[in-house]
């Protein structure tokens, strides 16, 4: 029930606006774990909690499990139920870049298992959630806390090339990342099981309407209160005040029909002003990271939702991209104008790792099918020609260069509008700190 204190229309729209940007990265969050945990139907379920699945081959148009899929790094999927005890992840020695990320429900990172995090031997890493309170076995490496009872893995391993020989490298690496629960490794008696929530049944509309808050609460007792940072104890007493507390019992169709159109106006507000942030934002720099970088940054948090749900904070990975070439077009459109990014010889992707640059097509910010099979071009891409000085030369469009040259550095569009997102794995520090920018997308 509505608190009768709440009768300020201002407060209640307030409210709502910033608890659908705080909630944004949560349904987004919720969208995927609900198709791959969840949803035994849907052919991208993973197999349940607990498992993984791996995508061992370059990703194609055919992958939509999360928008702006990349083809450096294939993906390796898990979901983790926290509730009763702990997960132990394991992961053999390799000498190539891997990152487990492990993400909370919020879609903040509670830690990190990989080249940088962790280093390059094997080892066993604990994943516990805010209601362990033990200690960790003999063997473990290292513990990753979380504050959410459900957490996921979106693992990436290098390719190091798209040859069967690779793929098939790249199969056995990931073959060999385990996933254990705490009673399975330490040979102990495995705990009562956790009560079986009734899930939600995901719809893409809920983000739109009232229903967002039914998805909210019910979503918010995985993220308890207690556990939560002392700066959103404010957001969650107003939220308690509407009847979004975390015990999945809010219902939309109670509400005076005024409190309603207030909430409605306040997600209207939270849209608008997510839309602002996602339209000036032009890399990843504070989208991602763990809550003690983020904070209470709800609004970043909601823009990294929004535009690659799930990206890797900058000292992994650093993200830029162009949301408009050097006209003014907003979003380029191929079937408009053919463009070009050129990248200066003393002006190269700076990357300790490697760099790529995939193209887009909008509004699903999926890849683009084309007659190449190539979705994106990098410092790893066979048979690039660079230009007379050094430099490289990229050429975005839908058609087939005329020029037989241009072919080699062709980047197919979609016919009609799209974007570009370019990747820099071991970014260098010009790079974090502005010195080095990413060319214009210029059409001709």
């Amino acid at each position: 029930m509505v608190n009768p204190a709440l009768v300020d229309p201002d407060t209640i729209r307030a409210t709502a606006a910033e608890a659908w940007v705080r909630g944004y990265p949560v349904l987004q969050n919720y969208r995927t774990l609900y198709t791959q945990a969840l949803d035994d139907a849907d052919p991208r379920h993973v197999g349940g909690f607990g498992v993984f699945r791996h995508y061992p081959r370059p990703a194609t148009p055919a992958d939509t499990d999360v928008v702006t899929p990349n083809n450096d790094t294939p993906y390796s999927w898990a979901w983790l139920d926290l509730r009763t005890e702990p997960w132990v992840l394991s992961v053999p020695a390799t000498d190539r870049y891997y990152v487990l990320p492990v993400h909370e429900l919020d879609t903040v990172y509670a830690g990190f298992v990989g080249s940088r995090a962790t280093g390059q031997e094997a080892g066993d890493h604990l994943v516990a959630g805010p209601d362990w309170q033990g200690e960790p076995p003999p063997g473990i490496r290292s513990v990753i806390r979380a504050t959410s009872r459900l957490v996921g893995i979106l693992g990436r391993t290098h390719l190091g090339g798209t040859s069967p020989a690779a793929v098939a490298e790249l199969t056995e690496l990931q073959r060999r990342y385990r996933l254990r629960p705490l009673h399975a490794y330490t040979g102990t008696p495995e705990p009562a099981p956790a009560p079986q929530p009734l899930w939600p049944v995901w719809r893409d509309e809920v983000l739109d309407t009232v229903e967002f808050f039914v998805f909210l609460d019910f979503l918010l007792g995985f993220l308890p209160a207690e556990a939560a940072p002392p700066a959103e104890a404010d957001l969650r007493g107003r939220l308690a005040d509407l009847g979004i507390d975390g015990r999945g019992e809010f219902e939309p169709a109670a509400l005076p029909l005024a409190v309603r159109a207030e909430i409605e106006r306040g997600i209207a507000d939270g849209k608008a002003e997510l839309a602002r942030a996602a339209a000036r934002t032009e890399s990843s720099v504070g989208l991602f990271g763990t809550r003690e970088q983020l904070g209470t940054r709800y609004l970043d948090r909601a823009v990294g939702a929004l535009t690659g749900l799930y990206g890797l904070p900058v000292e992994e990975a650093w993200y830029g991209g162009w949301q408009a070439d050097s006209e003014g077009h907003r979003p380029p459109d191929a079937s408009e104008h053919d463009h070009v990014l050129r990248f200066p010889p003393d002006a190269l992707p700076p990357a300790r790792h490697f760099w790529s640059v995939t193209l887009y097509a909008l509004p699903g910010l999926h890849l683009v099918d084309n007659t190449l099979d190539r979705y994106s071009v990098g410092d790893r891409t066979p048979g690039l020609v660079r230009d007379p000085d050094g430099g490289l030369t990229l050429y975005v469009q839908h058609k087939r260069p005329a020029d037989a040259g241009h072919c080699a550095n062709w980047l197919p569009a979609p016919d009609g509008p799209f974007t570009v997102v370019i990747r820099l794995y071991g970014p260098d520090a010009s790079v974090l700190d502005g010195r080095w920018t990413p060319p214009p997308l210029t059409p001709r």
